[in-house]
């Protein structure tokens, strides 16, 4: 079951995404070529299967569709997961990008909440604003109920920086997302 197929549609996004938590094919179309190549990243890392199709107003700017995107892959690792229960529920990984750091540590634990700390040296990096990265990963905790902590301590490449934090955010939460058999929490469920 470990899987959720999600469209939603807006006046700004239309969006058809599939996630698989256990692997499968890896096919990004946002319109926004680096959006496209970081969403790949975090699904070739985590070990997911990924599908994502998205016609958004990237005339306006690439807001809209980061974000959106970002609503539903998070709703999609919610309804994947079901209740949470029997997995390992944590995971953190550091990633080197030649200069630059990035870490995350994930628990999945039906609370959403987001720690971020990373500053990006260039405002863009191709058609993607930077500052983009933040919110998607808001919209991503959100929607999972998942807590992250993002950092990249150091760097002076935007795109090194802003890869690392997503292969990093794949890592940890392609361990989080394994199954355990039991619940981690001494309240006995999350």
């Amino acid at each position: 079951m470990r899987q959720a197929e999600i469209s939603r549609k807006t006046k700004e996004t239309d969006i058809k995404l599939s996630l698989n938590l256990d692997g499968g094919d890896v096919k990004i179309s946002t319109g926004v070529g680096f959006f496209d190549h970081m969403l790949t990243a975090f699904a070739v890392h985590g070990g997911f299967g990924l599908t994502v199709e998205c016609k958004g107003d990237i005339e306006v700017d690439c807001h809209h569709t980061v974000e959106d995107v970002g609503i539903v892959l998070g709703s999609a690792f919610s309804q994947a997961l079901g209740d949470k229960t029997g997995l390992v529920r944590y995971g953190s990984f550091f990633v080197p990008m030649d200069e630059a750091l990035g870490f995350c540590a994930a628990d999945i634990s039906n609370r959403a909440y987001l720690v971020f700390e990373a500053q990006f040296p260039q405002e863009k990096c191709g058609d993607f604003d930077c500052c983009m990265v933040k919110e998607f990963f808001t919209a991503v905790a959100s929607g999972a109920k998942i807590t992250l902590h993002l950092r990249a301590p150091y760097g002076d490449n935007s795109h090194h920086i802003a890869e690392a934090l997503f292969k990093a955010a794949g890592h940890a939460l392609g361990a989080a997302v394994k199954e355990s058999g039991k619940t981690l929490s001494t309240k006995g469920s999350l």
